[in-house]
């Protein structure tokens, strides 16, 4: 049982912590995110396979019909993020996720059986739409557990998956695939998904109140959220058609969408070329390419937990300012990008990922959660993540197309002075919003 805060002052109450409450926190914090590092794993597979699969005589693919599988798994992952977003408020997290989730174990593994390029194609396109049942319903889940004072740090830790998740993605799969041949690459990824999806099914909930606890606003003693329409008690997660349709027609909601669809294209093409880029660049074989490549997501998580520490602490729970700071700051590195990678040092090609890392990753996860889950509330908090996350998933197009058609015609150069100019248009689009703050119930 949890502590009875009925007859405890508020400022008594808040400063208790009830270790039951803390324990079923933490658990939950730590199981999505386990899930979430999981999808990466399959994921990755194909991207750290590609060289690989270039030196396949048998399977006869080239870098163009690469380009159009990773465009059709982006477009199914563009879909899949409004339907599952959706999905999220009114199902609840517990049973998208795990749909999910076991549905890419499936076809992760069809990956590593495929020998025709359309087939690639399709169960890629597949895997994109599993891929996106992930981080819409998974980012409402935490929203759940942590308030809007200590969100940012939350979710600056908690957004370390998907940087840890390729960080450790990246590697298993392209070293599988150096050793034992591209398909088991895709063997192995989905196998260790599976066990992930296990420990999912036996340890995650959705919200306090499916475990005898009280929501985390009453448990902190802060103010309620605003309501962006009444509950539906026919809905397990309170997530009624009202409120699905007010989070679609929020205009901060759109305009972080809109951000994040600039954002979006440089954090793919790097995560779905970067071996590649990295091996063409400087000679290197396909297991250090996907090491010096990995570098961008070993600085994801800094980037991240910084972003969250300065928007609760610096800038009192004001998410924008980190958001704008750091985007400037990229457009900058990534205009750089040729000029420092032009003499072909691994040392330069390390360090230039690292840092444009460390500064797309804060404000990524920035956008695609903390300010997602604010500005949706936990009523729409998947609905709004998955609106946001699809406009990104469309920009993201961009950057798992592109390379395939232009890297070899334009160079890798060109590639990232156009990224620079739109993370420049992102920064330039959240200005008005410097000081943007969501509604309570008390304002």
């Amino acid at each position: 049982m949890g502590i009875d805060e009925t007859t405890l002052t508020p400022s008594a109450a808040g400063r208790l912590r009830d270790p039951i409450y803390e324990r079923w926190r933490w658990r939950i914090f730590g199981i999505t995110w386990l899930a979430y590092v999981g999808f990466y794993l399959t994921r990755k597979a194909f991207s750290a396979a590609k060289a690989g699969m270039l030196d396949d005589p048998h399977l006869g693919i080239t870098k163009a019909q690469m380009g159009a599988i990773d465009g059709a798994y982006l477009i199914a992952y563009a879909i899949g993020q409004f339907i599952w977003g959706i999905a999220g408020d009114r199902y609840g997290a517990r049973r998208v996720v795990l749909i999910g989730m076991l549905a890419s174990v499936i076809f992760g593994a069809a990956m590593g059986v495929s020998s025709l390029v359309v087939l690639l194609g399709v169960v890629f396109f597949i895997q994109g739409l599993c891929q996106s049942s992930g981080w819409g319903p998974l980012s409402k889940n935490v929203g759940c557990w942590f308030s809007r004072k200590e969100r940012g740090r939350a979710y600056g830790w908690w957004c370390s998956n998907y940087a840890i998740g390729g960080l450790i993605a990246t590697p298993f799969a392209a070293y599988t695939a150096q050793y034992y041949g591209w398909r088991a690459a895709f063997f192995a990824t989905a196998g260790a998904l599976f066990v992930i999806w296990l420990l999912f099914l036996a340890f995650q909930r959705n919200r306090p109140e499916d475990c005898g606890l009280p929501e985390i606003e009453d448990y902190h003693c802060e103010p309620g959220e605003a309501l962006l329409a009444r509950p539906d008690p026919a809905s397990d997660d309170h997530g009624s058609w009202k409120t699905i349709v007010a989070t679609l027609s929020n205009m901060m909601v759109l305009r972080l969408g809109l951000v994040y669809f600039c954002l979006k294209p440089a954090r793919y093409l790097i995560l779905l070329w970067g071996p590649l880029m990295v091996s063409e660049k400087l000679g290197t074989k396909i297991g250090e390419s996907g090491l010096i490549a990995v570098m961008f997501e070993a600085a994801g998580p800094l980037g991240a937990i910084a972003a969250g520490y300065a928007s609760d602490k610096l800038f009192g729970t004001r998410r924008m300012p980190v958001c704008i700071i750091g985007l400037f700051i990229l457009s900058l590195i990534a205009a750089s990008f040729e000029l420092i990678t032009r003499g072909g040092s691994a040392w330069a090609m390390s360090c230039i990922l690292f840092a444009i890392g460390f500064f797309l990753f804060g404000p990524d996860s920035t956008i695609a959660s903390t300010a997602a889950v604010d500005f949706g509330t936990k009523q729409g908090a998947s609905t709004s993540v998955g609106i946001i996350n699809g406009f990104g998933s469309i920009g993201a197009v961009l950057g798992g197309y592109l390379p395939g058609i232009l890297s070899d015609k334009y160079g890798w150069g060109a590639l990232f002075y156009g990224l620079a100019g739109l993370i420049f248009i992102a920064a330039l689009l959240l200005i008005p919003k410097w000081n943007a703050v969501p509604a309570s119930k008390n304002n």
